[in-house]
């Protein structure tokens, strides 16, 4: 049975849940503000395939993409 707060099923696909992935992708980050700008850009891309429209995510990563270049271009 699906839990839609503990446990969503378009997080539950593959191997591994992906808060797991991006827990271990930002913990290096430099700083909080760039750390969760890559937890945003992994999130929606991760979960891309397992939701109703993928355009929109696909979007919503590039949304912080470019904010996470920006900033780290005027580091």
């Amino acid at each position: 049975m699906s839990d839609p707060v503990n446990s969503p099923a378009h997080y539950l696909t593959g191997r591994y849940e992906a808060i797991d992935v991006i827990e271990d992708a930002v913990q290096h980050a430099p700083d909080p503000v760039i750390g969760g700008l890559q937890w945003q850009i992994l999130k929606y891309v991760l979960r891309l395939w397992h939701k109703d429209h993928p355009l929109q995510d696909a979007l919503k990563a590039r949304w912080y993409l470019n904010r996470l270049i920006d900033k780290l271009e005027g580091s």
